[in-house]
């Protein structure tokens, strides 16, 4: 009947509109895409959450809690560090060993000797030089240490008289209340002087047990290194097995750049000012430039604490011009290293901004002390090779600028 079918119509209607009203908008498609190949995209309309929150707001709540779980994860990481320092900081000091006198191993394997010899023979070799070099240093020091001594008298009583009668106009009587008042801080500290002598004794027992500890972890890394890496490298996944093994390659070529050119950067430190101690007749010469040696290993700051302790022993044993002579030479020698030796040596596989040295430098002393210092520009030179690695080559393919590496799927599958 008509008056039926005008029902049906009217609520199939309604149904329609409702249905229309609960359907998210459609996406309007212009009339040039109407007979394209292109799809088409149904925008849906936003949750809850997202018409609450900006999205500026969303992104910074999810990286803010991945960033407390990073710190989180470091934190822990470094206390665990902390804990197993005396395992740790043999261990890290093989590394920069290895990565040193690895080359030399390699070529003797190359030559035909089996790995467990040659590793040895580096060993000892490495033995006989640090040994030799530190009985010619002590020997040195005990034969010039009286001549010092007087020297040192003497050229107290020059800077004393070159304070007083200098630009400075300090007088007798400012000098001997200067002089007490560091007896008088000497005597008030003493229990803690006492105490960090007490300290220093009680760590003896590290330091020897952590000797053997290099000695035995430099053997196997020189004999064992390639096998133990790719051990490592097959307990991770699968698919991130070559990835690593190749960005390790490659960091360990970082680390054997670097740790080489450190080393000829700081002979040239020792040797420039050492040859100009002994020019001038500075005493301790040999002493002073291998201690310029072992503080080249810290950049920038390293060399130059070390050359300020050579123009002090200058200042006291032969006065105020022998000292300028020295401070001269000492800046010299920074600025050959500066600008001639760090760009020239390290090269495209360590460049590092000096910002980003002097950072690491001073977190790696705040965190570990000395050796965080020492350790602290190695280590953002791999972790800048390897995370540079990761991200252009997430694949694992070999650079285009390098040999490749010889890591197979069967080497670490």
């Amino acid at each position: 009947m008509t008056w039926t079918r005008s029902i049906r119509e009217r609520a199939r209607q309604r149904l329609a509109a409702a249905a229309t009203r609960n359907a998210p908008p459609p996406f309007v498609v212009g009339p040039e895409l109407q007979d394209s190949a292109a799809p088409v995209v149904v925008v849906q309309p936003p949750s809850h959450s997202e018409e609450v929150l900006p999205r500026a707001v969303r992104t910074a709540g999810a990286w803010a809690w991945r960033f407390i779980l990073l710190v989180v994860a470091a934190y822990l990481f470094l206390r665990v560090v902390s804990l197993l320092r005396v395992v740790v900081i043999p261990v890290v000091v093989a590394v920069l060993l290895a990565a040193l006198f690895q080359p030399v191993s390699a070529a003797l394997t190359r030559r035909g000797m089996k790995r467990s010899p040659a590793a040895a023979l580096v060993l000892v070799a490495a033995l006989l030089l640090v040994f030799g070099g530190l009985s010619l240093i002590v020997r040195t020091f005990i034969s010039q240490i009286d001549t010092l001594s007087a020297q040192v008298g003497d050229g107290i009583d020059e800077v004393q008289d070159w304070l007083a009668r200098g630009p400075l106009h300090v007088t007798d009587a400012q000098l001997s209340q200067y002089v007490e008042r560091a007896q008088q801080a000497i005597g008030e500290n003493q229990g803690t002087l006492t105490s960090g002598a007490l300290s220093t004794a009680a760590t003896l027992g590290e330091v020897v047990t952590g000797f053997f500890l290099v000695l035995f972890t430099l053997f196997f890394f020189l004999r064992d290194g390639r096998q133990i890496w790719s051990f490592l490298c097959r307990l991770l996944p699968r698919e991130a097995r070559v990835p690593t093994a190749r960005a390790g390659h490659y960091s360990w070529h970082t680390l054997v750049s670097y740790v080489h050119a450190t080393v000829l950067v700081a002979f040239v430190d020792a040797a420039g000012i050492g040859i100009g101690l002994f020019v001038l007749g500075i005493p301790l010469a040999l002493p002073l430039a291998a201690l310029v040696f072992l503080g080249a290993f810290v950049p920038v700051v390293g060399a130059t604490l070390t050359g300020a302790v050579a123009v002090l022993v200058a200042l006291v044993a032969e006065g105020p011009v022998s000292a300028l002579i020295v401070l001269a030479i000492v800046i010299a020698v920074q600025q050959l290293e500066g600008h001639v030796l760090q760009p020239l040596i390290m090269g495209r596989a360590v460049a590092l901004h000096p910002l980003a040295v002097i950072l690491a430098i001073a977190a790696g002393i705040v965190v570990a002390g000395i050796i965080g210092g020492l350790i602290a520009v190695p280590l953002l030179a791999v972790l800048n090779t390897a995370v540079r690695y990761f991200v252009q080559h997430p694949s694992g393919e070999p650079t285009p600028d390098r040999e490749p590496p010889g890591t197979t799927e069967t080497a670490v599958g």
